[in-house]
């Protein structure tokens, strides 16, 4: 379930991104309420993986999840480039993401669990 936490936490990073983007500075109120409702949602998601995810990990994964996600959305419905580059370094960030996820091992669940 940890897991399911922290994607759950990492697809709102990328809408309280975008809210950030569209309440032009907290002055326009319903990006606003967006913002600061699926923040505090993805930070108690994330707090919540923190129970059974190492912290490095678990960081790891939710900010560069959400920073490849909020790419992603640039490119597909704001325009942004999508060069070869750019590509590249984003796919480099999501396979970095799933060696994190392949590699970490049960044991390190079992010692936060137990608070070892």
């Amino acid at each position: 379930m940890q897991w399911v936490y922290i994607f759950i936490a990492g697809l709102l990073e990328i809408i309280w991104v975008l809210g950030l983007r569209f309440s032009e500075g907290f002055t326009v109120l319903i990006p606003s309420i967006v913002t600061v409702i699926t923040l505090a949602i993805s930070f108690y998601l994330f707090s919540k993986s923190l129970k059974y995810i190492p912290i490095g990990t678990a960081y790891a994964i939710f900010t560069g999840f959400g920073a490849a996600g909020t790419a992603v959305v640039g490119i597909l419905f704001f325009g942004e480039s999508a060069s070869f580059s750019k590509l590249f370094f984003i796919s480099l960030m999501l396979i970095g993401i799933i060696g994190l996820k392949m590699t970490t091992p049960d044991e390190d669940k079992k010692i936060i669990e137990e608070g070892i």
